[in-house]
């Protein structure tokens, strides 16, 4: 078994498809991870906003959290209706292309790009804040831990569907199941103690109050923020046909699952917060811990318990990056499918993947990391702008979905749910859009726009190939006639002789172009008559010319190209076939031994020539 198998894992039949096809227990780290472990910042995003108003501030976090699971539960019915009108894998850019047009469905692609982009950095910084707050002497290296742990997300998700859900099952429930016990160990202390909780250590006091009163705008950055918490809600609507049969009814029992626990976890965790005392502190303060560090430092102190949940943290903040790793690839060969995006997309990996979304996901989110250093609290102004925009154009797609299913038994339920879904989730975006504008927002609402542009000038290349290339004529056989065969030859050797002997089976009309310098002690014309036209002469067949250029100015590239442009210009209606002999070396450092001209020819004619020149290789295997 080579490396390769080791590391990726064999390559897969495409008979081996169903194979690859996941249940429940392996959609919800799949697909629900992103969603679940935005419990480990989302609350503490809200919070973060209210450090002005010091220990006031707790007075607010939980009816905004609250707010923000209401428009959860909304967005998740929203989504189950997607899930069965769209079997096949209902992502927001296939409903809002179908339903609203292209120019929606470009909308959405862009914003969900940017969302997943954003969801592997987040995700992957937000863990190594864990780690970091468990272990400050890690501080100064969080950029380099994102940078490997990224490098192992990708290898992981390599080896495919299969294999990345049961890699990801265990740390998935580990951490579902260290926070549910601190949420219940933290609810019991609670109640026993009469409502007030003392803490087994006691949390950093808060920061001095420099705001008495919570503005609307104070409100409004708190309310966006907090909302990062919804984000990788849809990525089960996107992924449905990666489930077993019945897909529709597993994928949304998946969701269930998924929104069920993350409301538990969002809401327990506030709750506590709050009982505590609990206040979120500077994201740059030297001692700084995350909230849920504090918190349950304050529940169980600093023992195994703390360490086991903070491990399990970092490991499943930094795997939910692959809920975008997941998801990217598809909706990468869903926009490739509409000739908005590279082909390359299309394409089918060795293990059953669409390897190259991964790739292009990897380099994007390095990006990221790099430029914002790896913190957490930089990339969450930047974050939910997408996920909101994919939100509320896909459940407005859902709403026209429903108009045209005339037919359709409870038709008019479904369709108030998604519009009701759909202004919510819209008036949403206008708050996180207005909120975080200046935080960072505005960086997003520039790359939207930025994308679609690219993406349409992808679409009017794909247009202008297809529109060239259609021919539905039968063959063309009038006209035919030999090419003029032009084979550039420095020297004579084993190359050149099998180029020479390649063109004198092409055509008739063969010529042999040597630029001579006036530094080399002899030019072609000294073998010319022995090794070539002696043996041509026996056989009785046609002697090609022998083109000698000069270049005083020990010029090579530049007189060929003159040559032969010259040359297809003087015969109209006739191809130019230019043989390039080429030496193949054995190992690629090699090839910085041996000049380039064949390569830097070959570029020059692709570039300017045209219709009638043809460039074929000549290899040599050395």
């Amino acid at each position: 078994m080579s490396f390769t198998d080791v590391l990726f894992g064999r390559p897969l039949a495409s008979s081996d498809e169903r194979a690859e096809h996941i249940g429940i227990a392996a959609g919800i780290p799949i697909f629900g991870l992103d969603a679940l472990t935005s419990a480990a910042y989302g609350p503490e995003a809200a919070m973060t906003l209210l450090i002005p108003m010091g220990i006031a501030g707790l007075d607010h976090i939980v009816p905004v959290i609250s707010a923000i699971l209401i428009l959860l539960v909304i967005v998740f019915f929203s989504y189950r209706q997607t899930i069965e009108a769209y079997p096949g894998g209902g992502g927001s850019y296939t409903v809002a292309t179908e339903n609203l047009g292209a120019g929606a469905g470009l909308l959405a692609a862009a914003a969900l790009m940017i969302d997943y982009i954003l969801t592997a950095a987040v995700g992957i910084s937000a863990g190594v804040t864990a780690l970091t707050s468990a272990v400050p002497e890690l501080h100064n290296h969080r950029l380099s831990i994102c940078l490997v742990i990224l490098v192992v997300l990708t290898i992981v998700n390599l080896r495919g569907v299969k294999d990345t859900g049961a890699a990801f099952i265990i740390p998935t429930f580990l951490f579902v199941g260290s926070l549910l016990a601190v949420i219940v160990v933290g609810t019991v202390h609670f109640y026993l103690s009469g409502g007030h909780p003392v803490p087994v250590v006691i949390p950093p006091p808060p920061a001095a109050t420099t705001v008495k009163y919570l503005t609307l705008w104070l409100l409004m950055k708190t309310f966006a923020s907090g909302c990062a918490a919804m984000t990788g809600v849809e990525a089960v609507s996107n992924g449905v046909m990666a489930f077993e049969e019945p897909r529709a009814k597993k994928a949304q029992r998946t969701l269930s699952i998924i929104v069920v626990t993350l409301i538990v976890l969002l809401f327990g965790i506030t709750w506590l917060s709050k009982a505590y005392g609990i206040t979120a502190m500077e994201p740059e303060a030297h001692n700084y811990q995350n909230v849920l560090s504090i918190l349950t430092t304050a529940i169980f102190g600093r023992g195994w318990f703390y360490y086991l949940t903070m491990g399990s943290v970092l490991l499943a903040l930094s795997l939910s990056a692959n809920t975008a790793f997941a998801d990217f690839p598809r909706l990468a060969r869903a926009i490739s499918m509409h000739d908005y995006l590279p082909h390359v997309f299309i394409l089918r990996g060795r293990r059953l993947l669409y390897s190259h979304g991964i790739y292009a996901l990897t380099g994007f989110t390095a990006i990221i990391l790099i430029l914002f250093g790896g913190v957490t609290d930089k990339l969450i102004p930047l974050y939910a702008i997408g996920a909101f925009l994919a939100f509320t154009l896909s459940q407005a797609g859902m709403v026209v979905h429903w108009l045209r299913m005339e037919k359709h038994p409870g038709r008019l339920w479904h369709m108030f749910v998604n519009a009701f879904g759909a202004v919510a989730t819209g008036i949403t975006l206008v708050v996180v859009l207005i909120a975080k504008f200046m935080a960072g927002a505005w960086v997003t609402a520039l790359l939207v726009p930025f994308l679609i542009v690219i993406m349409m000038v992808v679409k009017r290349h794909y247009t202008r190939v297809k529109r060239e290339m259609k021919d539905m004529t039968p063959l063309n056989l009038t006209n035919l006639q030999e090419p003029i065969v032009v084979i550039p030859m420095a020297r004579w050797d084993r190359i050149a002789e099998k180029a020479l002997r390649f063109g004198m089976v092409m055509s008739q009309d063969l010529k042999v172009v040597h630029v001579h310098s006036d530094d080399e002690p002899m030019g072609l014309e000294e073998e010319w008559g022995d090794k070539i036209i002696a043996p041509i002469q026996k056989e009785g067949l046609r002697i090609p010319e022998l083109v000698t250029i000069p270049s005083n100015y020990r010029f090579i590239i530049n007189p060929l190209m003159d040559y032969i442009l010259e040359l297809e210009h003087n015969n109209p209606g006739r191809k130019v076939a230019v043989l390039l002999p080429e030496l193949v070396v054995r190992h690629w450092w090699e090839n910085a031994l041996h000049n380039q001209r064949v390569q830097l020819l070959k570029l020059l004619l692709l570039l300017k020539g045209n219709q009638r020149i043809v460039v074929v290789n000549i290899p040599w295997y050395l």
